[in-house]
C-alpha cells in the first residue's frame, strides 16, 4: 500500500523561484506594536473592510479618530506594494490583533498602586485588483 500523505507533499518555492514565475505576494502591509488599543481600532477596520481603496482613504482622513490615521496609512502602504493605483484596488481583508500590553502604575492614597495597562496593536491588511465593474 502506498503512503498518500508522501504524495500531497508539494515543494516551497524559494524567492527566486518566484521571481522568476512572475509570483507576487506582496499584495500586503503589516505593521505591528503599534501604541493602540485593538479593540477601538477593528471598528475602523470593520468599516472600510471590501471598500475600494481610495474611498476607503478618504472616508479615514475624515474619521476623528487616532486608530483611523494609522489604518489610512497601512492601507496606502499595501497598496504601493501591490503596485496598484488606488483606483483600481478593493481592501481584500483588514485585521487588527492584540499585541503585548505595556503595564505601568500610578500612585494612589495611602501607599497603594493603581495598575495602568496601554495596549498594543498589529494591523494586516490586503488588497487586491478590482474586478471589472460593468
Amino acid at each position: 500500500m502506498m503512503n498518500i500523505r508522501a504524495n500531497k507533499r508539494t515543494k516551497k518555492l524559494t524567492k527566486k523561484e518566484k521571481k522568476a514565475q512572475g509570483i507576487n505576494n506582496q499584495n500586503s502591509a503589516v505593521l505591528k506594536f503599534i501604541r493602540l488599543s485593538p479593540t477601538k481600532a477593528r471598528l475602523i477596520a470593520r468599516q472600510i473592510q471590501g471598500m475600494n481603496v481610495e474611498v476607503a482613504i478618504a472616508t479615514l482622513d475624515f474619521t476623528p479618530n487616532k486608530a483611523a490615521k494609522v489604518l489610512s496609512k497601512v492601507v496606502a502602504s499595501a497598496t504601493a506594494n501591490a503596485g496598484l493605483d488606488a483606483e483600481t484596488a478593493t481592501i481584500k481583508s483588514c485585521i487588527v490583533e492584540k499585541g503585548p500590553v505595556l503595564k505601568r502604575f500610578i500612585p494612589r492614597a495611602r501607599g497603594s498602586a493603581t495598575p495602568i495597562h496601554k495596549p498594543t496593536s498589529h494591523v494586516f491588511v490586503e488588497v487586491a485588483k478590482t474586478k471589472g465593474e460593468k
